[in-house]
């Protein structure tokens, strides 16, 4: 079993100098007077409570992670037939006093986006547990074509803080740095601290924001003048933007990583973020509505659940379990979300379900995530698969500076290009032909030439959007 939660801290920030482990390895102290070893606030006590189980649980065996998931769903599923008027009679066959195990769980009917859009009201708790926390409503971004709204109590905002201190412990991010982060609704501004999953937890470095709808030439500049050690920034606009300072020579002297988050990684992007700044690449999978569903290892580019949170099954088209190796629909059930219960909520994604890592952690694994539906090609006769249209070779062919790939019906794609001058008739020719070659079937590809690719109101990119629905 592993170390307590001090054993993790300290590997985690082993790889700070020596003068500087007071500030960035030891949590802060509350108590006038006392320094080490520290009294922390009441919030941070809890975090910290929090990640020393998360140390032991991570290390349990799969059997018994499985078993104190269901121990928690029984809690849920109980609370949401008794307070949740959608669930009384989708629940009402289940047996909560006998076996809940993943067969009986799998006979929960699984939970549509439109469900949440058409049932708002009744999926909404009537009596939500007091300790929860104050309940307040979020909407998703609308990547997927239908926005909707969801409740999250505090409680669940106390998680996501939890799992974003995990990742940073599990990275051995050093907590004197200068963090660098490109999001939207926020304004250009330096913060003092990380954000509330650190601050007044540990002393930090301070935090630079940037707005991912400024240009990504203005983004590069930005990135060059701030110069953090550390950058995170939704997947497909990091990918551009490390496209751009590769192009330029653009490389923030002081930057050691890099993290992505918001959608599918692009399989491109790892290689040209050590191309462009020579640094790794961490990548979150989460979802506004669930919030964290998995971190990338910290030995491996897999992913690890976050089973302390969400219970996650990837399943095939038959609605059977999938193998490791396997595509298949990326089921989830928030375990602590009792404002709007979410139980077997098919989000819209896609990932390959992955073997058990030799890292030592026995959270299930995702050896990929392959995107959402509209990411996904699909193909006549009803087969859907992860797209690739070999645009890693696009900059052979012609000075291609931005692309997307959008299929319009099961024979038609239209390819639109951001050049810097028009492709000739042989260029368009060898392109179109290495785009059917890659995607594997004789689609009739047209292009179509843009000042720019209009990104989502969030922000991010889409390289691929398919608008056949069915």
């Amino acid at each position: 079993m592993s170390g307590d939660i001090s054993d993790d801290i300290n590997e985690g920030m082993s790889t700070a100098p020596a003068h500087k482990l007071a500030h960035t390895a030891l949590p802060l102290s509350a108590l006038p007077g006392v320094t080490w070893p520290a009294m922390p606030t009441v919030e941070g006590a809890r975090a910290l409570a929090l990640q020393y189980q998360f140390v032991q649980s991570e290390r349990w065996p799969l059997e018994q992670l499985r078993a104190m998931q269901f121990a928690q769903i029984r809690q849920l599923l109980r609370h949401a037939r008794g307070t949740v008027p959608f669930y009384r009679d989708r629940l009402a066959g289940l047996d909560l006093e006998g076996v809940l195990d993943e067969s009986v769980f799998a006979r929960i009917p699984l939970l549509a986006r439109s469900d949440i859009q058409d049932h708002y009201d009744a999926l909404t708790s009537r009596a939500v547990p007091a300790g929860h926390g104050r309940i307040y409503e979020g909407q998703s971004s609308g990547s997927t074509g239908r926005p909707i709204r969801f409740l999250h109590t505090e409680l669940n905002g106390i998680f996501w803080r939890a799992f974003t201190l995990r990742e940073h412990l599990w990275h051995r991010r050093d907590f004197s740095a200068r963090l660098g982060s490109i999001r939207s609704r926020v304004s250009q501004t330096v913060m003092p601290g990380w954000g509330p999953a650190t601050d007044g937890l540990f002393s930090t470095g301070s935090a630079t924001m940037f707005n991912t709808l400024r240009p990504v030439h203005e983004q590069a500049e930005w990135l060059m003048h701030e110069n953090p050690d550390y950058l995170i920034c939704v997947a497909s606009n990091l990918l551009e933007l490390a496209r751009y300072c590769a192009r330029h020579g653009l490389r923030p002297s002081r930057l050691r990583g890099a993290r992505s988050y918001g959608e599918a990684l692009h399989p491109d992007t790892r290689a040209m973020v050590r191309q462009a700044w020579d640094v790794p690449l961490t990548d979150i999978y989460s979802c506004s509505e669930i919030g964290y569903l998995a971190l990338q290892c910290p030995q491996h580019e897999h992913y690890h659940v976050q089973a302390e949170g969400v219970h996650i099954e990837i399943l095939d088209e038959q609605g059977q379990p999938c193998v490791p190796g396997e595509l298949g629909r990326v089921v989830v059930t928030p375990m602590l979300h009792f404002a709007m219960p979410l139980i077997r909520y098919d989000i819209g994604d896609y990932a390959e379900a992955g073997e058990p890592c030799d890292c030592g952690r026995g959270l299930p694994v995702i050896k990929a995530i392959r995107g959402r539906t509209r990411n996904m090609l699909r193909l006549p006769g009803g087969s859907i698969r992860h797209p690739r249209f070999g645009e890693y070779q696009f900059g052979d062919i012609t000075a291609v500076r931005q692309f997307q790939v959008v299929q319009k019906s099961l024979s038609d794609i239209e390819v639109a290009l951001v050049v810097v001058r028009p492709l000739t008739a042989a260029e368009t020719d060898n392109l179109r032909a290495m785009i059917v070659k890659h995607l594997g079937h004789p689609f009739l590809v047209s292009f179509v030439y843009r000042d720019e690719i209009p990104r989502l109101p969030n922000g991010k990119y889409e390289d691929f959007r398919s608008e056949v629905t069915s």
